[in-house]
């Protein structure tokens, strides 16, 4: 863990610009945490004594967002990147558990300071005077350990969010809980209920991304399950299947670790495996003491809409979460026809996101299962790379012909162009005929003239 931070050009441009008026400025909260592990911060706070009234005059030539000046902080635009200057301050009563009703702005960096949620966020940093961290962030950063600054329960009720964001940084960061931080918690979980659902999902999002979920999913489902109430009925849900060695959670929390770092779109994958066995347990029936949960699929996608939707998920992510874990117990055969027909159903990146889905599954199936479930999708895998590196036809818009040369051919607009396409689309889908102009239109011929009055 290094204490020498660098500090970049522009940050050290705002600090020296407020110093030469006669205010300190310390780089503050996130920043300093990532600096000292060694990461490069994504942004960078300062916190000051000046009023931000007397920060917008001296950064009056920049641009500026003042929207949370009431708060203290103004952002200062420099190279399109905005940095956020806030005075030093104590905040009032939350009486809402998100906002603080009133702020009052002092003098003093350890006051600024004692405000802030965990230890770790609680440190500042002066490329001159060093780290300045009054509550042990930097020991506790060395011991991976989130603790709430002074009384947990107090930091808990005067911002509820803080509940996820104790378990967002756990995993993402791959810290433990502090215990009296993990009981205080516990005790406050239901506070969250107060707080906005997007700004649930954010943390959600954020939690699920993280290298050290799986222990934080199975260390706090009651917490998850304020939030999420169907988790509540999967946790120590066994499902009595020589496929699976664990309950329907501890599967979930297993296939989510796994899934760790695949794929480009992280939430719609991490979302899809939380949600994938979301049914299994109002899906549940036992025959000679086999579990089985048949119509969990599709049961279990529209419970994930259902959810998704209550905590304001974009519809392009509600639309491919749902389609994921409709199809993620579906067989994918290996063969060229097989992932062709998968490609036009789903298009090809939701197409890799739900073999993504399917792999972590199976790694969290029984370890006698996994060898051979996993070959068999590592097969298609390498189908559906060879597919497109030959840029096979799987889709209406790859065909050889269009609408345009059906209507040349006598093929009336309308029903009818979408009815002979389609066709002619399965007879490439199914390899029954080759994706090539001439003989496209052979074929069109042919299934408009048997076919042409149907449509």
């Amino acid at each position: 863990m290094t204490m020498n931070i660098r500090i970049p050009e522009n940050v050290q441009y705002l600090i020296d610009t407020l110093e030469s008026h006669g205010f300190e400025a310390y780089a503050v909260g996130g920043c300093v945490r990532d600096g000292l592990m060694g990461a490069v911060p994504k942004d960078w706070d300062i916190c000051t004594p000046a009023r931000p009234q007397q920060t917008a005059r001296l950064f009056a030539a920049h641009p500026m967002h003042n929207a949370g000046i009431q708060h203290g902080t103004v952002s200062v635009i420099l190279d399109h990147q905005p940095y956020e200057i806030t005075t030093y301050r104590v905040d009032g009563g939350y009486s809402d558990h998100r906002r603080p009703d009133a702020v009052s702005f002092v003098g003093s960096l350890r006051e600024d300071l004692s405000r802030r949620d965990f230890t770790v966020n609680a440190m500042a940093y002066h490329p001159r005077r060093g780290l300045v961290d009054p509550f042990g962030g930097e020991a506790d950063l060395r011991a991976k350990i989130i603790r709430c600054v002074g009384d947990a329960d107090g930091r808990f009720r005067e911002d509820a969010l803080r509940v996820m964001r104790a378990l967002r940084f756990a995993a993402t960061l791959g810290f433990s809980i502090e215990p009296g931080t993990s009981e205080a918690i516990f005790r406050n979980q239901d506070l969250l209920r107060s707080i906005a659902a997007e700004r649930i999902a954010a943390e959600l999002s954020r939690l699920l991304t993280g290298d050290g979920v799986q222990a934080v999913l199975l260390d706090y489902a009651p917490v998850l399950g304020v939030v999420i109430p169907e988790i509540n009925a999967m946790t120590g849900f066994e499902q009595n299947n020589r496929y699976h060695h664990l309950d329907v959670w501890r599967h979930t929390a297993a296939a989510v670790a796994a899934a760790a770092g695949r794929g480009p779109d992280d939430t719609v994958l991490r979302l899809a495996v939380l949600l994938h066995d979301i049914a299994k347990p109002s899906c549940y029936t036992e025959t000679d003491g086999v579990g089985r949960f048949h119509g969990h699929q599709k049961a279990g996608a529209v419970m994930a809409g259902d959810i998704l939707r209550r905590l304001r998920y974009d519809n392009r992510t509600v639309r491919a979460v749902t389609r994921l874990v409709l199809y993620h117990d579906a067989p994918i055969p290996s063969g060229g026809k097989g992932v062709k027909r998968w490609l036009n159903r789903l298009g090809e990146d939701l197409f890799r996101l739900l073999l993504e889905v399917k792999k972590a599954d199976v790694q969290a199936h029984a370890p006698w299962c996994r060898a051979e479930l996993l070959a068999e999708l590592g097969r298609a895998s390498d189908t559906l790379e060879e597919v497109m590196a030959q840029r096979q036809c799987f889709q209406l818009k790859d065909l050889a012909v269009n609408g345009r040369d059906l209507i040349a051919l006598g093929v009336p607009e309308g029903a009818a162009i979408g009815g002979v396409l389609g066709q002619l689309m399965e007879l490439v889908l199914d390899e029954r005929l080759e994706n090539e102009r001439e003989s496209l239109l052979e074929a069109a011929r042919r299934v408009y003239a048997r076919d042409g009055e149907g449509f």
